[in-house]
């Protein structure tokens, strides 16, 4: 398979993850559907893993690998040359760590659990728990405010995390590919040469 097309079908992929993590970051800040205090937000949310890590730096390598493609395999004898090293191997590395920063944000958020009101007070009250409350689902509903603030973040931080370790193999798999083109240029052979 020419190593520019693989290219962009891994930036094809990365494009709608990135959009899918920026999504539900955008979401994870309004829990129940209204707008809360950054104060009543978990610190895991204000973060922005899911806009900045998962979803603009991965953004910008799907589209560099999509724009490679294209631009590299159409028009003859193109894919004789070889990858140029900066934006092919070093795009995919910055949304690797991007996809990365996102997982490991998502996890904290996942196993820390949201911030909420219980008993007058707002704080992590599964914090303790260390993810025990996430098979536990009778105590979701200890949450006053947001309403439905546990599912609401059980259900984007897994997305996130599910995204985040797909963008991780796809951007792998860019920068294994990046570094073959680099070395040893494309597999396809200039049109018109002699057998």
């Amino acid at each position: 398979m020419c190593l520019k097309m693989c290219a962009c079908c891994v930036g094809l992929a990365l494009i709608p993850l990135s959009l899918i993590c920026i999504l539900a970051n955008a979401l994870l800040l309004v829990p129940d559907g209204k707008t809360w205090s950054s104060d009543q937000l978990s610190l895991h949310v204000l973060l922005m893993a899911g806009f900045i890590g998962g979803g603009l730096m991965v953004l910008c390598p799907g589209i560099a690998a999509v724009l490679l493609g294209i631009k590299r395999c159409c028009g003859a004898g193109c894919c004789e040359h070889r990858y140029r090293v900066p934006p092919s191997i070093f795009s995919p590395a910055f949304g690797m760590l991007g996809a990365i920063y996102c997982l490991l944000v998502s996890r904290a958020g996942l196993r820390i659990g949201p911030k909420c009101l219980m008993n007058g007070k707002w704080d992590y009250h599964f914090r303790e728990s260390w993810g025990a409350y996430l098979s536990n689902r009778t105590q979701w509903n200890l949450c006053e405010e947001p309403p439905n603030v546990v599912l609401w973040n059980v259900t984007l931080f897994s997305v996130l995390v599910a995204a985040a370790c797909l963008e991780i193999v796809l951007c792998g798999i860019q920068l294994v590919n990046a570094t073959i083109g680099v070395i040893c240029g494309d597999c396809r052979k200039k049109v018109g040469s002699a057998h």
